[in-house]
């Protein structure tokens, strides 16, 4: 188990010049951190992925969860950024070599930004094989229709990393062929086929609806071959599932920081409130249920790098850091008491954030429902 000590504190030291406050005031105005996405940029950890002959650093998805741990164990958002770390795995897998020397120095850069991945649709929900936005070869053109919801930082991003189908899903023998993928320059269409509709969300996450009309994107702009765009989006969304469970890890160490200081801390009937057992051992299982997840996410990540299969890993990983980040935080609020719940001190906001990963990228029903047929041999349920 590698402790990635140098990253760590490098991202301690800049994520202290970008402390709660900072965060807790962009949450006002639904505000985007660029002050905070620029130091970010010019320090690498962007570009993490990328490797270096392309401007990056080179370095592996463990890297990267460490760099996203840090940022939620201060106190920071990482939804913010983290797309950008996600949909490398399609693009450096199989996208093309022009495509690579065209975007990711960019990218690496922080000249162009990747914050969009347009894969769920308001009537296919995580049952991506039924999406309906359909890309229609057209010259040398492809015309897209469709709609996409729930697409976060799209209104922050230069491209997008689009999912559609290119073939109806009827026409196909199995119902995950007949998507593509495209890597799609939001300057030149927005408002040109492309038009977004912000969705006022519990938590400062930047999500739009995106409507596409008749978008007409360079057939270049595919990504790997027409029709196999689901096995491609797998890189990306395995690592997605890894990389959101690193930070519900560090959600999970906030949490848990905050709240064992608190019980040394508070004083009520002459005695610090953590000497009672019935504060300090609902802490302790957060530790331990924490610690047993950390474990599952270093392995699924350690796979990923290696080029192993990882969907099992990725899957159970997620689902155990992002119910014990959910309970770290429950427990830290009930530690508090009604102290939890002024802004001030920052719990409520981050739950809120956590909240969200029980039920995305992946709800944890259907990860269950993955591991019931995948892994356990169970008869299919949907």
């Amino acid at each position: 188990m590698e402790s990635f000590s140098e990253i760590r504190e490098a991202m301690r030291a800049l994520c202290a010049d970008f402390p709660n406050e900072y965060w807790r005031e962009l949450e006002k105005t639904n505000a985007y951190p660029d002050d905070f996405i620029k130091v970010m940029i010019e320090n690498g950890f962007l570009s993490c992925l990328i490797p270096e002959e392309y401007g990056g650093s080179g370095l592996g998805l463990q890297e990267a969860g460490v760099i996203l741990e840090e940022l939620s164990r201060s106190g920071g958002h990482p939804g913010a950024c983290h797309a950008q770390m996600y949909t490398m795995g399609t693009i450096l897998r199989h996208g093309n070599e022009e495509q690579k020397q065209t975007y990711l120095p960019k990218i690496a850069s922080g000249e162009l930004r990747l914050q969009a991945f347009g894969v769920t649709e308001p009537n296919a929900g995580t049952d991506t094989t039924s999406i309906q936005t359909f890309a229609r070869r057209d010259g040398d053109d492809y015309v897209v229709n469709g709609r996409k919801v729930f697409i976060s930082r799209a209104e922050h991003s230069d491209l997008m990393l689009l999912l559609a189908r290119t073939t109806p899903k009827d026409e196909c023998q199995k119902k995950s062929q007949g998507m593509s993928v495209f890597l799609v320059d939001m300057r030149e269409v927005l408002g040109k086929g492309m038009e977004l509709q912000p969705i006022d969300m519990m938590m400062n996450h930047h999500c739009t609806e995106v409507f596409f009309d008749d978008m007409r994107i360079p057939a270049s702009t595919l990504i790997g071959e027409e029709g196999k765009g689901f096995k491609y989006i797998l890189d990306s969304m395995n690592a997605e599932r890894i990389l959101i469970a690193y930070e519900c890890i560090g959600d999970a160490k906030f949490f848990i920081d905050r709240a064992k200081d608190y019980a040394n801390e508070r004083v009520i009937f002459g005695r610090p409130i953590g000497q009672n057992q019935g504060v300090q051992f609902p802490i302790a299982r957060n530790y331990t249920q924490m610690r047993a997840a950390e474990v599952m996410v270093e392995t699924a990540a350690q796979k990923f790098d290696a080029g192993e299969s990882c969907g099992e890993d990725a899957n159970i990983a997620k689902l155990l850091a992002s119910e014990a980040s959910w309970a770290a935080g429950d427990t830290c609020l009930q530690t508090h008491g009604g102290f939890g719940f002024a802004k001030e001190f920052d719990i409520e906001r981050k739950l809120r954030e956590t909240r969200l990963y029980q039920v995305a990228p992946i709800s944890t029903n259907l990860i269950l429902s993955y591991v019931s047929e995948h892994v356990l041999g169970l008869p299919r349920s949907f």
